[in-house]
């Protein structure tokens, strides 16, 4: 049987050791570093690792409002305090946390498209195809409100390359 050599480990598997080139040679195509494959990073703007300011994710497509959380209805999702304003939100978050996580890891929109990671205000948002969208503020989300399409476009692109920052 062959045995391969993989960072200095030996493999007897013909299968796995291809499995494991494949892997490895996916993550270099793709560009990304080996976490960002994993989990996004979520960017907490400071408070002691709290996402969105405090801010209930689910509220924005619930109530289609920014309201605030509370550190009774929090929990821990990709290294960060996501807080909610009510325990059903709070589970329905937890049953599918990648439709309420902000697009970018919640930094703000506009700027991811135009190459820079910049902080947010919970108050400029906007959803936009199911996907949660934060803004530096309400000015640039009036801005990012003419051309939301085109924006994603562009944000998507440079969103890996950001995240190697």
């Amino acid at each position: 049987m062959n045995t391969w050599a993989w960072f200095g480990r030996r493999i007897s598997s013909p299968l796995i050791a291809t499995l494991a080139v494949v892997v490895v040679a996916a993550s270099f195509a793709t560009g990304l570093p080996s976490d960002a494959l994993a989990k996004p990073r979520i960017k907490t703007l400071g408070l002691r690792g709290v996402a969105i300011k405090g801010y209930d994710p689910v509220a924005y497509f619930v109530k289609r409002a920014p309201v605030k959380g509370s550190k009774q209805f929090s929990l821990k999702h990709a290294g960060a305090e996501w807080r909610f304003s009510s325990a059903e939100n709070m589970a329905t978050f937890k049953a599918n946390p990648a439709k309420y996580t902000p697009a970018y890891g919640g930094y703000c929109a506009y700027g991811v498209a135009q190459g820079y990671l910049v902080k947010i205000e919970p108050h400029a948002w906007s959803i936009k195809n199911g996907r949660l969208y934060l803004n530096y503020d309400r000015s640039v989300q009036r801005r990012w409100s003419k051309k939301p399409s085109s924006y994603i476009v562009t944000a998507n692109k440079k969103w890996p390359r950001l995240l190697r920052k």
